[in-house]
């Protein structure tokens, strides 16, 4: 008898100025999220204060979890291994579920000062920062990396990844494509595959995973049982569930915009309440122009949102759309919750 596979873990990506708090507190309130990481902090040359890391993982603030109780793992980039080892300690002290660091960020503005994934050019660098990390902090707190496939080209992928593992990494995250490639499909999943022929410690799966097809072809190709999904959360918020429930494919058949409209109405709360005046329209119309991609709804609204960005006329918005698709008790409920 062949054994059945065994239920995926499901990581949501970090991803700068797309999935911060906000966003990580809506879609674990879903569901079909193990695990989240944070955005990346900064490391230049200092030791950061206390309120910089709550200023971007206000989890800290909840025994690094989100309000739904998922764990958040805060993610540090910098090419100084010494100050990212005083920053990683710090951040323990702090009670972070974790210390994930960057080794795949694309942005020009990172790779020109040597962070992100240029750092992929030269794979003792990429230990020496690793190791000083881990001996930083506790052995009990996880220190985990994430990676692209290279720079330039992915010559160096392995090279890479055994720095990783030989310096005390618990887990790699593998983003399929290298700095040149950008978010440009496809992702090569099956390097990830080759990358997990030369390591020991545990690997994540990573890039253009947008459906329930994708979840299962990377996981099929990459041979991981372990998948970090990002812009697909975005986009379907219930993908996280259907991976989980991939296995029984009548346990879930995704989510249906009516159930997804008051976590829509909830984002918009959250936003107005711990966000700045000035990102608060043009976050929720964001969000929109993902979710659009898979719900009709959603390119509706985004068509008669795209020019508005006065707070009175969104509530209005959200008010028709909450009282035309949901039943009084939903209402009720959500009354409730706000």
């Amino acid at each position: 008898m062949i054994s059945p596979k065994p239920t995926p873990l499901v990581l949501l990506a970090p991803m700068e100025g797309l999935l911060d708090f906000v966003l990580r507190d809506i879609l674990t309130r879903v569901g079909g999220i193990d695990r989240c990481v944070s955005e990346f902090i900064r490391i230049t040359d200092q030791l950061l204060p206390e309120r910089v890391f709550i200023r971007v993982v206000p989890e800290l603030l909840n025994g690094s979890r989100t309000p739904a109780g998922v764990p958040v793992r805060a993610q540090l980039l910098g090419s100084d291994a010494a100050c990212m080892a005083d920053n990683a300690a710090r951040l323990a002290a702090m009670g972070s579920a974790g210390i994930d660091l960057n080794f795949g960020c694309p942005a020009n503005i990172v790779n020109r000062h040597g962070g992100g994934a240029a750092l992929l050019q030269d794979p003792k660098s990429v230990g020496r920062i690793v190791a000083a990390v881990r001996r930083a902090v506790p052995a009990a707190v996880p220190v985990s990396a994430k990676m692209r496939l290279g720079f330039h080209d992915d010559a160096l992928a392995e090279d890479c990844a055994r720095a990783i593992d030989e310096a005390g990494a618990s887990e790699l995250v593998v983003h399929a494509r290298t700095k040149a490639d950008g978010y440009r499909p496809p992702a090569y999943w099956e390097r990830i595959a080759d990358i997990r022929q030369v390591v020991t410690l545990p690997v994540v799966a990573n890039g253009e995973i947008w459906t329930l097809a994708d979840a299962a072809r990377c996981r099929e190709v990459s041979g991981c049982d372990m998948l970090m999904i990002g812009r697909g959360a975005v986009a379907d918020p219930g993908l996280g569930l259907a991976i989980q429930h991939s296995h029984n494919a009548d346990a879930h058949a995704g989510l249906v915009w009516a159930a997804l409209l008051p976590h829509i109405a909830e984002f918009w709360q959250l936003v107005c309440t711990r966000l700045d005046a000035r990102s608060r329209a043009g976050r929720l119309k964001q969000w929109l122009n993902f979710l659009r991609r898979r719900y009709p709804q959603a390119e509706t609204a985004y068509q008669q949102l795209k020019t508005v960005n006065d707070p009175a006329h969104i509530e209005a918005w959200l008010a028709r759309q909450l009282y035309s698709t949901l039943a009084p008790e939903a209402l009720t409920t959500l009354a409730m919750r706000s």
